[in-house]
């Protein structure tokens, strides 16, 4: 195990972030964030919305079908991070981790990028960024709203 000051000399390139392993449930919804759309699911019994893709509705158990989300949220709660020294987080220090809540409804847990960490605040308005991650995914980033 390496301690902090070797860290903080590793002179290896940064790591890609990590990317996600698509299963039967959630490919969609990873392939249209690679797209550049975010997606959350939505009852077609009792018109719940849901994230993150499950095969049934979380509130009444029936079936599900993808819709496409507005992008819009705003920030329930978030942290910065100032220290981090495991590739390929430490070359982004500080960054921010946030709980969005979106428009339609679910919150899910990201980065807000494109704003000084100091500046975030809760109820913050956001907007859906994307980033490529891997030949099957991407991912849904966050930015204060325009």
């Amino acid at each position: 195990m390496s301690d902090a000051s070797s860290a903080q000399t590793d002179e290896r390139p940064a790591k890609p972030r990590p990317a996600p392993i698509p299963d039967h449930d959630s490919a969609p919804y990873w392939k249209a964030l690679h797209e550049g759309r975010l997606l959350v699911q939505k009852c077609l019994d009792c018109n719940e919305f849901q994230l993150y893709p499950r095969d049934r509705c979380l509130a009444c158990r029936g079936p599900v079908a993808f819709v496409e989300a507005s992008g819009r949220g705003t920030i329930y709660s978030f942290t910065v991070i100032r220290q981090n020294y495991a590739r390929p987080f430490r070359d982004w220090i500080p960054y921010v981790v946030a709980l969005v809540d979106l428009e339609e409804g679910p919150r899910l847990m990201s980065n807000l990028v494109e704003c000084d960490p100091d500046a975030v605040q809760v109820g913050m308005a956001v907007e859906a960024r994307f980033e490529v991650v891997s030949d099957d995914a991407g991912i849904a980033l966050f930015a204060p709203a325009k």
